[in-house]
């Protein structure tokens, strides 16, 4: 298997941003015909490649990216090359070729989230936690300290990535803008993946950075709840399929050991996780004004915010559990 990308005495251009540009030729000599793929998604197929000067890599060969010019396009991949965070996923380079066009990016040697949260072993209660954290701290750059600001608009456990010391990393960011229109939206105008997605999308209204912080909350519950946001195969206990309706239903009721009855490490420590249900419920308000600002969800759970008990998320439908004072707010 030719796992060496030899580099060619053709000149290699290199972004303000110190992106390298590959030829299509170099990626597919460093993944080998593209044969191992690592994942994909809705922006494309992800393979594994090893080139001599930056070791192994990831390769995301892009789907239907707009017919942009050449210009336009590494514009776009250059701004997305300068954010340095320890907690998004670093893009190495590019390739912008006729009708090609992929990101390389740094491997990922623990792959995603999800395959962790929702496996066979779990990741234990500390350890999601600081996962927690690290995917806030990496939305509160992309929101507040990026010199443009970029919005996710597909936060799940599936972008993010965990790199051998299991430190969380969001990949996918930007991408949106590279991809044609019915890539990334429906008809309905909506971005995202169905269980993620801010109501905000369904009422044909502006949306904001807020859209993020909604699916952080949903994604939230699922880090510290161990447990997918979607059950279908508890259908039969309605309130319990919707995590956030269940989590809701938990808090609202007192109940918070519900969520976690079989978490042996979280029973022991219900002080932090109340704590981490309570900031969950404020990002999935439905009026994205009550949402907090990722900084301020940062702020909350690293303790330097008090967090007041957040009211009824559900402000424009009918609460489906059983509080009364939730209906109609």
């Amino acid at each position: 298997m030719n796992k060496t990308l030899r580099r060619k005495n053709h000149k290699t251009s290199v972004l303000r941003s110190n992106l390298h540009s590959f030829t299509y030729q170099e990626l597919e000599e460093a993944t080998d015909g593209f044969t191992e793929e690592l994942g994909r998604g809705a922006f494309g197929i992800v393979y594994k490649g090893f080139t001599e000067e930056m070791g192994s890599i990831a390769v995301k060969k892009l789907d239907k990216v707009f017919h942009q010019g050449e210009k336009e396009f590494k514009s776009e991949v250059n701004t997305i090359g300068q954010t340095h965070h320890k907690n998004l996923v670093r893009l190495l380079g590019f390739c912008d070729q006729g009708q090609h066009r992929l990101l390389v990016y740094e491997f990922m040697s623990n792959s995603s989230l999800a395959d962790h949260l929702f496996g066979i072993s779990k990741p234990d209660w500390n350890r999601r936690v600081q996962i927690a954290f690290g995917i806030s701290r990496g939305l509160m750059y992309l929101h507040e300290e990026c010199s443009t600001q970029i919005i996710h608009c597909d936060i799940k456990p599936q972008n993010i990535l965990l790199d051998d010391s299991f430190t969380a990393k969001i990949s996918d960011f930007g991408l949106a803008k590279l991809l044609i229109t019915s890539q990334t939206r429906a008809s309905t105008g909506i971005r995202g993946t169905r269980g993620y997605v801010a109501p905000e999308w369904f009422r044909n209204t502006p949306v904001s950075s807020k859209v993020d912080v909604y699916s952080y909350g949903v994604m939230l519950l699922e880090i510290i709840c161990c447990r997918k946001g979607v059950v279908p195969e508890l259908v039969e206990e309605e309130i319990k399929a919707i995590l956030t309706d269940w989590a809701y239903e938990c808090f609202s009721q007192g109940k918070l050991e519900d969520l976690v009855e079989d978490d042996e490490e979280v029973m022991n420590d219900m002080k932090r996780f109340a704590r981490l249900v309570m900031i969950a419920i404020w990002c999935i308000q439905d009026e994205p004004s009550l949402r907090p600002s990722m900084k301020k969800v940062t702020q909350m759970l690293e303790g330097v915010l008090e967090v007041s008990a957040p009211p009824c998320p559900y402000q424009f439908k009918e609460y489906v559990g059983n509080n009364s004072e939730c209906n109609d707010v």
